[in-house]
């Protein structure tokens, strides 16, 4: 990516208070290409653009859920193949985590981050099929703190 020479932005210590980052991660993220900042001043200081305040805010929330920094970095870097219109996917797109699996919503369809495969599994769907079919046979517990995981339990002593 060109070097932007920019004379606003926020610099790296503004990034750091309005995120709670350190210098120190803001640093390692830009040398690992995790988030770097969009442009530089003329005296090469990191400037960061709100766009990329976003980006950092989401890359942070997904840390505090259990996601690797790797699976981040592995996320952005298919994001970028795949869908190369999205210059900025972490900002650009709605981001999910669900365990250990990112999905990234784009043109309506939920995509996981690093295979770019669609997740088509509509767990509303089944729900309202199953009750609507037999709902004196099936019951569906949804997990409360999971987002998308639900389990089905089968009453078998109705056949």
């Amino acid at each position: 990516m060109p070097t932007t020479h920019m004379q606003n932005g926020f610099s790296r210590k503004q990034v750091a208070n309005i995120t709670g980052l350190t210098a120190r991660q803001l640093n390692y993220w830009r040398g690992t290409g995790v988030i770097s900042p969009s442009g530089f001043t003329q005296g090469g200081h990191a400037r960061y653009s709100f766009t990329d305040l976003i980006a950092l805010k989401t890359v942070k929330r997904l840390l505090e859920h259990g996601v690797s920094l790797q699976k981040i970095r592995k996320s952005i870097l298919a994001l970028l193949q795949y869908l190369p219109q999205q210059q900025h996917p972490f900002s650009d797109l709605k981001v999910v985590a669900t365990g250990d699996v990112v999905l990234v919503f784009h043109k309506g369809i939920a995509l996981d981050a690093i295979t770019g495969q669609e997740w088509i599994l509509e767990v509303a769907d089944i729900e309202k099929e199953i009750s609507n079919q037999y709902p004196e046979t099936y019951q569906l517990v949804v997990e409360q703190e999971d987002f998308f995981p639900t389990q089905i339990t089968i009453d078998r002593n109705t056949s």
